[in-house]
């Protein structure tokens, strides 16, 4: 089991570097998959989620492609949110919080799907500062109760809606994570939600993944990503609907 725990961290590794996700969004469904319990499974997701962001937003610093600027001000508030994440997986039942996630990917899909791909050159559009704290706050604390990092909703938010360049999207919903997540396992770690050996070792192999994921984004073009982000989150609604109504 733990060999195959750490393949799995390459392998959402890989799509967290590529997608600019934290991982949850793929992990979560694998891990109901193999047996684990919707609370459990979150718990070892976010901590996977802190050793892929923070690994994968230094290389994308490193390589150019992630700004701060503006995404510290969301991510300031992905941490508020991720931390009240805790209070909601306490009172909230399990059936509610996958609804919500499915919720979610059906509104990546849509957005995704209806986006004008933007370039790369053209110039990010700005919100003021309390609202991009709201935006962060309000995705992080309900993000981090189903599992995800918030990406999954943010970066459809940020090239469908605001007209972000998909590669930046990608970049900044990956530094968002980093914020919900760490303020996510605190909040859990408190709760007691986490399960802290599981997912040190998913998250391990995480590192390996997402340093192939980053080196993958850089080589294909933009439409050809987006494309490939829909088709990733489409696998995820399907094993997760899988999960609620075929094997219930």
């Amino acid at each position: 089991m733990l060999a195959l725990l750490v393949l799995i961290g390459v392998g959402i590794g890989v799509l967290s570097g590529f997608f600019g996700i934290g991982g949850g969004t793929m992990l979560v469904p694998v891990l109901l998959l193999l047996g684990f319990g919707f609370k459990t499974a979150v718990g070892i997701s976010i901590t996977q989620m802190v050793f892929s962001s923070v690994y994968g937003s230094y290389l994308n610093v490193k390589r150019g492609s992630l700004e701060l600027g503006e995404g510290l001000f969301v991510g300031f508030g992905g941490f508020v949110g991720g931390f009240l994440s805790g209070y909601i997986l306490k009172h909230v039942p399990d059936i509610a919080l996958q609804t919500v996630f499915i919720s979610f990917v059906l509104f990546a899909i849509y957005r995704m799907a209806v986006t004008e791909i933007i370039e790369e050159h053209t110039a990010d559009k700005s919100l003021p500062k309390i609202l991009l704290f709201a935006i962060g706050t309000g995705i992080g604390m309900i993000a981090i109760s189903i599992g995800v990092g918030g990406a999954i909703i943010l970066i459809p938010l940020l090239s469908g809606i605001l007209h972000y360049p998909v590669k930046k999207s990608v970049s900044a919903g990956l530094f968002f994570v980093v914020f919900s997540s760490v303020a996510g396992l605190i909040s859990g770690l408190v709760n007691g939600h986490i399960d802290i050996y599981h997912g040190i070792i998913v998250g391990s192999g995480s590192l390996l993944g997402v340093w192939l994921g980053i080196r993958l984004k850089e080589k294909v073009s933009n439409h050809r990503h987006r494309n490939f982000i829909i088709v990733m989150y489409s696998i995820i609604l399907l094993i997760m609907l899988y999960k609620m109504f075929v094997r219930a």
